[in-house]
């Protein structure tokens, strides 16, 4: 059920989709269920380009026949379409549970519009039961991790397991570590203070990115659009 209410959020996200478009191209299992509808309307005369957010999508997209181009030819997009781990009705999220957090910000924040697709599990009151993951160079990664670990005591956040993700780095060479904060109480407090941690190179809150959600659940899509 949960794979039909991915897909159906994804074939929604196309009536956001007009020819001529420049478009940000999401990872994850969603995103991929958007690109094959996306190729559909493409062999169909559907003009458009896209703008990969990470080399697992790039491969997808190439192999299902949708024309990419490099994001600083395209920027500014148009739109970009992408999943999420979790999303609140603030149209926050947190994504990065498949490791491409830092190219899917900066496709995002390179678009005039982001369309954010999920099913209703990913729909929740506060941000935090997903581990937030946290993107950090491979030098002196462990002692970053610890850092990661007092600023959250700092923040009010205490006992957050900071888990390094084994046997994975990004497409950017750098390692990711997920961390249990629970319910976040102030997502941009979090955020500013990870990002001020040297080692940091991002992290998976997007605040203030998302212009719509397109949630599918059992009684049919819900769309959720920045006030």
């Amino acid at each position: 059920m949960s794979n039909d209410l991915k897909r159906a959020a994804a074939r929604r996200a196309l009536d956001f989709v007009e020819s001529g478009m420049k478009l940000g191209l999401g990872t994850g299992t969603t995103a991929e269920a958007f690109l094959e509808f996306l190729a559909e309307k493409v062999a169909a005369g559907l003009q458009i380009v896209g703008a990969a957010t990470s080399k697992r999508t790039e491969a997808k997209a190439r192999a299902l026949g949708i024309p990419l181009d490099d994001l600083d030819r395209l920027a500014p997009l148009d739109l970009a379409v992408d999943g999420a781990d979790e999303a609140d009705r603030d149209l926050n999220l947190i994504k990065g549970g498949g490791g491409a957090l830092l190219r899917e910000k900066i496709v995002a924040a390179s678009a005039k519009r982001m369309i954010v697709i999920a099913d209703a599990s990913k729909l929740i009151k506060r941000l935090g039961r997903f581990p937030l993951p946290v993107e950090v160079t491979p030098f002196g990664h462990a002692t970053s991790a610890r850092r990661i670990a007092e600023t959250a005591l700092r923040l009010g956040y205490t006992n957050v397991p900071v888990k390094l993700r084994d046997n994975f780095t990004t497409d950017g060479g750098n390692v990711i570590y997920d961390c249990g904060f629970g319910a976040i109480q102030d997502a941009p407090a979090l955020a500013a203070a990870l990002e001020a941690q040297p080692g940091v190179v991002d992290h998976g809150l997007f605040i203030g990115l998302a212009s719509t959600l397109v949630i599918a659940g059992d009684d049919g899509v819900e769309v959720i659009e920045k006030p």
